[in-house]
């Protein structure tokens, strides 16, 4: 029964996937050639690919760049304070509506940056409009 079941799981994860498999190998070696992987361990080849999945939302807030704000300017005081208040899911819903994704790029946290810069619509009430984004240039565009 042994040899069965050890025959079984062979074929099974093994044998039949091999073609495939190969098929698949070969069209993403073109792409992709293994010389230029084999640097990467497969923790790092993960966060390259996939981004960093956990966050420290203290060091995204440092590493913002105001246009047309202070750090310490009442509505970015203010926008910090609900956003430090957001479940984790919510942040991260944030970070997909900034960049259009939900993680951070591989080369980090601690370099990630993005903007944030005034809107100011002329003659209109800033409490009417909304926050919009630019996701190529990482710009958050916040009303006073």
């Amino acid at each position: 029964r042994k040899e069965y079941v050890d025959l079984y799981v062979n074929y099974i994860f093994n044998k039949s996937v091999q073609k495939p498999f190969g098929d698949f190998m070969q069209g993403f070696l073109r792409g992709c050639p293994a010389r230029n992987w084999k640097m990467f361990f497969p923790e790092e080849l993960q966060v390259l690919l996939q981004g960093h999945t956990t966050f420290d939302w203290h060091l995204l807030e440092k590493n913002v760049i105001y246009q047309g704000y202070e750090r310490l300017d009442r509505t970015i005081r203010n926008f910090w304070t609900v956003f430090h208040k957001l479940p984790e899911e919510k942040k991260k819903m944030f970070l997909a509506f900034l960049t259009g994704s939900d993680r951070i790029t591989g080369y980090g946290p601690e370099r990630f940056r993005f903007y944030i810069e005034e809107y100011n619509s002329q003659g209109e009430n800033p409490d009417e409009l909304s926050p919009y984004v630019s996701t190529c240039q990482h710009i958050l565009f916040l009303p006073r």
